[in-house]
């Protein structure tokens, strides 16, 4: 039995707590979003691109310190990769977003696992920018992902062709275009393909000019030789690591041979090449925020169709075309989303 002062005792302590209780705000719990870069073969990623992912999440309500954290890791040789992504694992994500490369490198099983493999189960996978996902095994189909990863793909072998259009509009008497290859990407084969068909339809003339990515660097100055031996007219760059990380090196070389250069990444026509035509990436890593949101909110990876690219980019260089004595027709110009002076 309760004796009298032992009630008051208990109903004071609740009166006073109940106030108290009243004015106290429930605890915002923290979600918890990790960032996984492999830049061993492009490079660092971006900020602008971290930025873009940023405001991404607060379209959908997400602000980092308020209800979500961000960890980032990043590995910048493959020997680096286990530990970075054990290090992004101990900080508990609840989702990852990565590029094709890095979905790779942490998923549960690849057909062609990369070196420094380490797996990730039962954390959801969003990758943003990976070409033909379904061809390298990274989901089951676009609109069906299945299991644990899903995210954007990137048009990058599939504007090849468009890349060498852009070039024949840019100088229309063009007959005789040098191709930058990269003898050893996986897609080496696709590549080639295409625009050598593009090639015959638009009566243009190719000469091949290949590097591995395990080549010294000095064979690229080589390729470009080779070029102005041929007597190229231009030069069009298919997709290859070592030569976005060289790119200041591709570019000069271009100039100096007086070869008006059509390549993918804005980066390229930064660096003083002529063209670039690509996926926006900036805009890929702002819409895979509506991955992570929606995935927090309890959707499961394969559930959620890849997408595809809404959102490209034409960068003209106006300081090289002057310098090779080029004039941009109206046209192109008109089309382009940014004019470097």
């Amino acid at each position: 039995m309760i004796d009298r002062r032992t009630f008051l005792a208990g109903t004071g302590a609740v009166l006073l707590a109940a106030p108290l209780a009243a004015d106290a705000q429930p605890a915002t719990r923290i979600r918890r979003v990790g960032i996984y870069s492999d830049a061993t073969r492009t490079g660092p990623l971006g900020p602008e691109f971290l930025e873009a992912f940023r405001n991404g999440l607060r379209d959908h309500g997400w602000v980092e310190g308020r209800n979500v954290a961000i960890e980032f890791r990043e590995s910048r040789t493959i020997e680096e990769r286990p530990e970075a992504v054990a290090a992004l694992l101990r900080t508990k994500p609840e989702v990852i977003v990565t590029s094709g490369i890095g979905a790779f490198v942490i998923r549960p099983s690849a057909p062609q696992p990369v070196p420094g493999w380490s797996p990730v189960r039962d954390i959801p996978i969003v990758f943003v920018g990976q070409s033909d996902p379904v061809g390298i095994g990274l989901v089951e189909s676009l609109p069906r992902p299945g299991g644990s990863v899903t995210g954007l793909s990137y048009l990058a072998v599939e504007l090849n062709s468009k890349r060498l259009q852009m070039l024949k509009e840019l100088v229309p008497t063009l007959s005789r275009v040098a191709v930058l290859v990269p003898s050893d990407h996986w897609m080496r084969g696709r590549m080639v393909s295409d625009i050598e068909a593009t090639a015959r339809v638009l009566g243009v003339n190719l000469q091949l000019a290949e590097v591995a990515a395990t080549d010294p660097v000095e064979k690229i100055d080589a390729a470009f030789e080779a070029m102005t031996r041929w007597r190229a007219q231009a030069v069009l760059g298919l997709q290859g690591p070592h030569y976005y990380r060289e790119r200041k090196r591709v570019c000069d070389l271009a100039l100096r041979h007086h070869l008006p250069g059509a390549f993918e990444l804005t980066e390229y026509t930064k660096a003083g090449c002529l063209m670039s035509y690509a996926t926006s990436l900036t805009d890929l890593w702002r819409r895979s925020a509506s991955y992570v949101d929606k995935i927090l909110k309890g959707a499961k990876p394969a559930d959620l169709p890849v997408e595809q690219p809404t959102k490209f980019e034409l960068v003209i260089n106006l300081k090289t075309a002057k310098a090779l004595g080029l004039t941009i027709p109206p046209s192109v110009l008109g089309r382009a989303d940014e004019v470097i002076q």
